[in-house]
């Protein structure tokens, strides 16, 4: 059975709602979307539909909803954006490996590969590809991953090599940023208060100074402001 679900552009899909579906017709490989922004979503359900054997099973705009929504539409895959504006895409990640562990993850994000592709993988997705990648790498990226492979680039893979036998000692001060440090850390070049940065991670402000606390003797600096100056640094090199 499918229903159709119009978007607020007007655009029509169809998703394939149960799996009784799935026994009356070839088998196609079931695919939920997790993005904040509608033109990313209509572009990858237009993409994925023309794939003869995967089936986009639905679609949420934030973490909440996703797990929400994800156990009763029984993708095989999600893909995942890392920045939305409920929740966080990482964060999404662990739950997901948790609650439905057979679900395979691929994150498709604006962010530099380079600094999250490694930390994405360690979450437990199994493939990350760049938003300004084509369309046709998505779906080799879908494609790897169901076949049970990980999908990341050269350079993210050369990267993590030539990392193996170095220390903590040898890494950069992003590096040994937890996820959730990172995440504080970004905000912060955005511009945000730790307020906003509080209600943005769903923490308290105590704990959002505590990030910045281990932040600062990470990147050896004593005050707010010299973080905050490293935070801007590093924000307008990664702005897309």
């Amino acid at each position: 059975m499918q229903f159709r679900t119009e978007s607020s552009f007007g655009v029509k899909f169809k998703f394939a709602t149960t799996m009784n579906e799935q026994n009356s017709s070839p088998h196609k490989w079931r695919i939920f979307i997790v993005d904040d922004h509608p033109l990313i979503r209509i572009g990858l359900i237009t993409r994925i539909t023309e794939e003869k054997d995967l089936v986009v099973c639905g679609e949420a705009t934030d973490g909440p909803k996703a797990l929400s929504a994800i156990p009763k539409a029984c993708p095989d895959l999600v893909i995942v954006d890392l920045s939305l504006r409920s929740g966080s895409g990482m964060e999404l990640i662990k739950d997901l490996v948790i609650q439905v562990p057979k679900v395979k993850i691929v994150v498709l994000s604006m962010h530099d590969e380079m600094i999250y592709a490694e930390r994405a993988i360690k979450a437990g997705a199994r493939a990350y590809v760049m938003k300004q990648n084509t369309s046709q790498q998505v779906v080799t990226a879908i494609r790897r991953v169901l076949e049970g492979k990980v999908f990341i680039s050269e350079k993210v893979m050369a990267a993590i090599a030539s990392k193996l036998g170095k220390g903590m000692g040898d890494s950069s001060p992003l590096e040994r940023l937890s996820d959730r440090e990172l995440q504080a850390f970004e905000l912060m070049g955005q511009g945000l208060s730790s307020t906003e940065i509080a209600e943005t991670l769903h923490v308290s402000i105590k704990t959002v100074q505590m990030y910045f606390t281990r932040a600062k003797a990470k990147f050896g600096v004593s005050s707010g402001k010299e973080l905050l100056r490293e935070s801007l640094r590093w924000h307008d090199v990664t702005r897309p």
